[in-house]
């Protein structure tokens, strides 16, 4: 079958290929700038409001540059990550972090990173560099050469096809949140996973996926940090108990996904009001538009799973320039695996902006040194597509993408299903995603390529997840599996997954031991 991108009416050629306009593409596109090197950046919707990190607050892990305090939050963040954290790669974020937001506090005299604000002014000195913008157009497949290195991209822009040939791309594309209706996520569906699979990439650390944070209703952001200042209730008017304990967001989850609960920031200062409102303008935006006053009033909560926009799983990295093993290909944010950075605990909000950052500088640099190496013959390479689910079936098209949609989330989104595993739970999920793939292959496709590729991205991230859940027999940091309750020491490695029609897993070897908590002694960690 022809696929909507076989015929490109637009051609583009570049030394460097970002697709991705969140805070790892925009910095990634930076970075390969000021290494001489001509950029494309190609966003499914547009850069600068669009993604995750347009609709987060101003929270970015920013450690004073003294060294006993780096030592200590290091040292901190990598005891939280139960044995499979690298503080080497901790540090790294760290410091490319500080000398980052340094240039940001040059512009604003801030050190805080508002979302919105801070994508806008990464808009701005992209163009003001030359970078081509390409709004609007989501990139359907990836292209490669005869030896296998990626050598560009295709996708379709206001409905017409087209194809940029670079000498090397930078994979940006965030996480996937699975359509869970989290503000900012909607573009986030995990296309560059998938990509970055059809080419010979695999993944680490999918099986630390399962965070269900409780957020505010009708306005779900991505954000926990207003728990710590609540308190919550049942319809009638009576506390729900256990929510301010060690496992207070455990109970207040379960009791979310049971029955109406409504939250009040009743645990406020006066004082503090204002720091709470610069620090997640997004977060109180939707109160004051409908009147509600969150000090005061009560506001309905829900449970939400968060996906791999907030975890440790991704694409892995095979280099400290967020390079895959796949010659040209880089990833960076979201779409990358931070297991070896934060273990088997995701980071937070704010640490997971530093990550964004960090590696969109490192892989930004890295596409740039190899497209630089690849020299000017980048442009004349025989070239073949890799896409095939949901854009090249290999029968008639016939499945509709909502089938496949509903029955990802049926298998992926409860709370019951996600957050405490069981593996006959998980074999049977994995058998309904595995039949649905099979429909997939043969029969998805059609006149909706981007909604097609969209549903066959969140399929396969939710086959990962599944295979990989299976394999972790053990409880550690967010996985946690209700049939094997205790850490096994002999498990303490990362784990591998990949391939499309038949999954696979592989484990890494044993990691040395790290201690199981480390005393917080530098003000300012935020949990």
């Amino acid at each position: 079958m022809t696929a909507a991108t076989d015929h490109p009416v637009d051609q583009v050629t570049a030394d460097v290929l970002v697709i991705g306009g969140g805070a790892a593409g925009t910095w990634a596109a930076l970075a390969a700038c000021r290494a001489g090197r001509s950029v494309v950046l190609a966003d499914k919707a547009y850069t600068g409001t669009s993604g995750a990190a347009a609709a987060g607050g101003a929270d970015v892990w920013d450690v004073p540059a003294d060294w006993d305090t780096q030592e200590s939050e290091v040292g901190h963040r990598a005891s939280l990550g139960d044995g499979l954290a690298d503080p080497r790669w901790l540090e790294r974020v760290v410091e490319e972090t500080r000398t980052r937001l340094s240039e940001w506090e040059q512009v604003s005299g801030e050190r805080t990173l508002p979302g919105s604000a801070h994508l806008r002014w990464q808009r701005s000195r992209l163009q003001r560099r030359g970078v081509r913008i390409l709004d609007d157009s989501p990139v359907l497949e990836l292209l490669v050469d005869a030896d296998g290195a990626v050598a560009g991209a295709r996708g379709l822009t206001r409905g017409r096809g087209y194809e940029v040939r670079a000498g090397a791309v930078v994979l940006a594309t965030g996480g996937c949140g699975y359509e869970a209706r989290a503000v900012g996520s909607d573009v986030n569906s995990g296309d560059g996973a998938l990509f970055a699979v059809e080419v010979g990439a695999d993944l680490s650390g999918a099986e630390f996926t399962a965070i269900h944070p409780v957020i505010p209703e009708p306005n779900p952001v991505l954000t926990t940090g207003f728990s710590r200042w609540a308190r919550f209730y049942r319809a009638d008017g009576t506390p729900v108990p256990g929510t301010t304990g060690v496992r207070g967001r455990s109970v207040l989850a379960r009791a979310a996904s049971a029955e109406p609960v409504f939250c009040r920031l009743d645990r406020v200062d006066p004082p503090m009001r204002s720091a709470l409102r610069l620090a997640q303008p997004a977060f109180f935006a939707p109160f004051d538009a409908d009147g509600v006053n969150p000090f005061v009033d009560l506001f309905p909560v829900s449970v939400l799973f968060e996906g791999s926009i907030r975890s440790s799983g991704g694409v892995s990295l095979r280099g400290d320039d967020c390079a895959t093993g796949v010659p040209g290909l880089y990833v960076a944010g979201d779409v990358a695996a931070r297991d070896h950075v934060f273990g088997a605990t995701p980071g937070t909000g704010a640490e997971n902006t530093a990550w964004a950052i960090a590696s969109g500088n490192w892989a930004g640099a890295g596409a740039a040194d190899f497209a630089a190496r690849l020299g000017r013959r980048h442009g004349s390479r025989t070239v073949r597509a890799t896409g095939a689910a949901g854009l090249r079936p290999t029968g008639t098209p016939g499945t509709d993408f909502r089938d496949v949609i509903r029955t990802v989330q049926a298998e992926v989104l409860p709370y019951d299903v996600g957050h405490l595993r069981h593996g006959d739970r998980l074999s049977a999920s994995q058998a309904e995603l595995d039949a649905m793939w099979g429909h997939v292959r043969r029969s998805l496709g059609g006149a909706d390529a981007v909604r097609a590729r969209r549903a066959a991205a969140m399929l396969a991230a939710a086959r990962w997840l599944h295979a990989a859940a299976l394999a972790r027999t053990e409880s550690r940091g967010v996985h946690q599996r209700s049939d094997f309750r205790a850490a096994d020491p002999a498990q303490a490695r990362h784990l591998t997954v990949g391939g499309l029609d038949q999954i696979w897993t592989r484990p890494g070897e044993i990691l040395p031991s790290v201690p199981a908590r480390l005393p917080l002694l530098a003000a300012g960690h935020r949990a």
